[in-house]
């Protein structure tokens, strides 16, 4: 798939969000790259047996205070090698896009890891 067609499908993903949710994202940037760095793969905890699709950097929401100005946005990174190196199709490319976006987001939100996975499992549970 090509990048501007990847690009697209994380756009679409954001998209779906529900609109409270769309709107209460604040001082956020979304970025595909192809694939993460040593330093975002040692930011994002994996190890030789597992690959990062996505990484969140910045405050999470639930974190910021009153002194929280005049900082740079957030960044939540898609990696599209390693999505496509996991789903095959380009049905699910676009499922694991949309599931990398949502996770990522969660973080933003304040949800650390596991309760990101929770609020993943919960709609797929409803899907």
């Amino acid at each position: 798939m090509n990048r501007q067609e990847f690009e697209k499908l994380a756009v679409e993903a954001i998209g779906e969000l529900p609109k409270h949710i769309q709107q209460k994202m604040e001082n956020v940037a979304v970025v595909v790259e192809d694939s993460p760095s040593a330093d975002q793969l040692k930011m994002g905890g994996a190890t030789a047996r597992n690959i990062l699709l996505g990484l969140y950097e910045g405050v999470p929401r639930s974190k910021r205070g009153p002194g929280y100005t005049m900082v740079l946005p957030d960044k939540i990174t898609i990696f599209q090698k390693s999505i496509e190196r996991v789903a095959h199709t380009p049905e699910n490319i676009k499922r694991q896009v949309r599931s990398t976006v949502r996770h990522e987001i969660a973080h933003h939100f304040g949800f650390d890891e596991a309760g990101a996975r929770d609020l993943d499992n919960k709609r797929h549970e409803r899907d």
